[in-house]
């Protein structure tokens, strides 16, 4: 081989090394970069679970991402509250019709509900929410108080639309607004002092230690 042929060769030799060399260093830089780039996006991504995190855990709600998420899981452990509550009543009542009784469930503060119950069958079901609750129950009238008490009587019912005598002194001033939805104003000595109102549903009343009733068909009743 002669002298100049050697060289080409060996010029051909240091450019293909050189070319390698930039292909390993650009291979290197690639990686590195990728590297970076991974770290940078395993950083940003712990950083912005960390912060969600936060966020959710300031709220009360850690790992919940969504509103529906946060009322779902509100729901069953509200439910399961309540169901622990409700497992079995406080007490059970008889009711004046003498085959019925009434099973009371405390819910929570001034939440109560009783279940009425004969022959092991539920029949109605009355709730106090804010305020007291009533139920016409052929002829029977049931009321459940805010402090969780029930009260029964037989009969005494007046058909509204009218103004009635009740028992403790009080009036009733029934009067018809609508399908099913009657309103009875009770009257004392110094005028209205409580307003009853169906909405398709039966009301009841403590007025004093007098216990009303008024039925989503306009009847009303009152006990002592």
């Amino acid at each position: 081989m002669s002298s100049s042929t050697s060289v080409r060769t060996a010029r051909r030799r240091t450019v293909r090394v050189a070319a390698a060399a930039l292909v390993a260093a650009a291979g290197l830089t690639l990686t590195a970069c990728a590297g970076s780039d991974a770290a940078d996006a395993r950083s940003a991504g712990r950083t912005n679970t960390g912060a969600a995190a936060s966020e959710s855990t300031a709220s009360g709600w850690s790992g919940l991402q969504s509103t529906d998420a946060k009322a779902d899981v509100l729901g069953k452990q509200s439910g399961g509250a309540h169901a622990a509550k409700a497992a079995s009543p406080v007490r059970t009542q008889r009711l004046a019709d003498g085959i019925s009784k009434a099973e009371i469930y405390r819910l929570g503060d001034q939440h109560y509900r009783a279940k009425i119950v004969a022959r092991g069958s539920v029949l109605a079901t009355l709730e106090t929410k804010g305020h007291d609750a009533g139920l016409d129950a052929n002829d029977m009238f049931v009321t459940l108080t805010l402090d969780g008490q029930v009260h029964s009587w037989m009969g005494g019912g007046h058909q509204g639309p009218g103004t009635f005598k009740l028992a403790g002194g009080w009036t009733a001033k029934v009067t018809k607004v609508g399908e099913l939805r009657y309103r009875a104003q009770i009257i004392g000595h110094d005028g209205v002092a409580a307003t009853l109102e169906t909405n398709q549903h039966d009301a009841g009343l403590d007025a004093n230690g007098i216990y009303i009733v008024l039925s989503s068909g306009g009847v009303i009743s009152a006990h002592a």
